[in-house]
């Protein structure tokens, strides 16, 4: 059985929205994480926030972001 550390989860989905495709996380842990990540790495994402998660989709430079 494979198990993904929440840090682990969260670096692979810095690294989806690096290459331009958008993360989603159910838990306000792990997008917390996510958060914590994209910041360190000075990524400019939108962050949607609904009742079933948190979308992140990643801004072009030309576009205002939400962090």
């Amino acid at each position: 059985m494979y198990v993904l550390s929440r840090n682990q989860m969260a670096k692979e989905k810095v690294e989806r929205i690096r290459s331009g495709l958008s993360a989603y996380a159910e838990s306000e842990e792990l997008s917390q994480k996510i958060k914590r990540e994209l910041e360190l790495q000075n990524i400019s994402v939108h962050e949607d926030i609904t009742e079933f998660g948190y979308w992140f989709i990643p801004v072009q430079e030309n576009q205002h972001h939400i962090l």
